[in-house]
């Protein structure tokens, strides 16, 4: 799996689970107001599951917001921008699901 990023922000901790030529699995926390920027991938759906919340992801186009509690997941497809934070700004911890193509992060204005 290519990997190309822009990405410059801060997380307390990123765990790589599981990475190969068609999956790349790892496990994010974020700190009390962290989150991951407004950003979207060309080629890549991720699969958000909340093991620590309650989290919220939110997309642009369409416009949605998934509040997920511990155990809960959502999906986001390539070209959708998205933003990842704990709710009300919390903290939080998720693992996040990559297949097959290039990941890619595209920085969106917020």
């Amino acid at each position: 799996m290519e990997v190309r990023t822009s990405a410059a922000y801060e997380i307390e901790n990123r765990e790589m689970v599981a990475e190969g030529a068609d999956l790349r699995v790892q496990v994010l926390t974020l700190a009390a107001g962290q989150s991951v920027p407004w950003h979207y991938h060309t080629e890549i759906t991720d699969s958000f599951v909340c093991l620590e919340g309650p989290m919220v992801v939110e997309t642009r186009a369409p416009r949605a917001t998934h509040l997920l509690a511990p155990g809960e997941r959502c999906a986001v497809g390539p070209k959708t921008a998205h933003f990842v934070q704990g709710q009300n700004g919390g903290p939080c911890k998720f693992m996040i699901v990559q297949g097959v193509g290039t990941y890619d992060f595209m920085p969106v204005g917020g």
